[in-house]
């Protein structure tokens, strides 16, 4: 799925001068098929960003292109916006938001009906997706909001894998959970990417998760993209990344700090 900015900038207030909005010049070209990361410190225009893919937020200025979609600000009502939030599976930062029925399968089969999925069978559509997440059929009549976080997670990416869009968007993903949970949602996504070609979209302050991770990073700072390029390229200059209010991962930090004392 192509998803490209080109020149937007955002403003939750229509009469805000544009070198004072949320979000200014932003150009980017999303990699199909690969896992791309948004950081930066936080108010920086992060979520807001990844908002304005399935059109909850609209430029102010420039355009959004998601294949066919044009989200400008002249497209206050996007026709047949169901086809494009359908292809883009969005999971804010607290799962628990997200839920509101009692059943782990309710939760699932809601946006299958919701989006009029077209599937004979309802049921082996919730089962498959909790599988692909590492939970077996036994949750199907659990009550979400008795889950772990990890749980929580992972119903959550079931919920968007059951009707299989082509775009996965996770806000702030390692929020309360813990180490092994962790590793467990990095398997997880390793697998969404390679087994089922999956174009995922990650924002969080967990360098270390994004490190481990991410194909292509943009930092963002005070709404406007001052680094990209790959793990290695964005993380290479220490002293750059703290003038963003940015940590380098626990791992090149150890390496170098080894460097440093033995210079090899």
């Amino acid at each position: 799925m192509e998803i490209k900015f080109n020149n937007v900038y955002f403003s939750y207030n229509k009469n805000t001068p544009i070198e004072n909005e949320v979000l200014k010049n932003i150009n980017l070209d999303i990699k199909e098929g690969k896992i791309s990361s948004i950081i930066g410190r936080s108010g920086s225009g992060k979520s807001t960003l990844v908002e304005m893919i399935n059109a909850l937020n609209i430029p102010s200025k420039g355009e959004v292109k998601i294949n066919d979609f044009i989200i400008t600000n002249k497209s206050k009502r996007i026709k047949n916006i169901n086809d494009l939030r359908v292809n883009i599976g969005l999971i804010f930062q607290f799962p628990e938001e997200q839920f509101f029925n009692m059943t782990v399968y309710d939760e699932i089969s809601f946006g299958m009906k919701y989006f009029n999925y077209k599937t004979k069978d309802i049921e082996k559509r919730v089962k498959d997706s909790l599988k692909m997440v590492g939970l077996n059929k036994n949750y199907i009549n659990r009550n979400p909001f008795t889950l772990s976080n990890g749980e929580k997670r992972k119903v959550v990416i079931a919920f968007i894998l059951a009707f299989n869009p082509e775009v996965i968007i996770l806000d702030e993903p390692t929020i309360g959970l813990d180490s092994i949970s962790k590793k467990n949602l990095i398997m997880l996504l390793r697998n969404l990417k390679t087994r089922y070609k999956k174009t995922i979209i990650i924002v969080s302050h967990d360098n270390d998760l994004i490190h481990k991770i991410s194909d292509y990073i943009y930092v963002l700072d005070n709404g406007e993209i001052v680094v990209e390029g790959d793990k290695y390229t964005v993380f290479k200059d220490e002293e750059k990344l703290k003038k963003y209010g940015i940590r380098v991962p626990n791992e090149i930090e150890f390496a170098n700090l080894v460097y440093k004392k033995t210079g090899k």
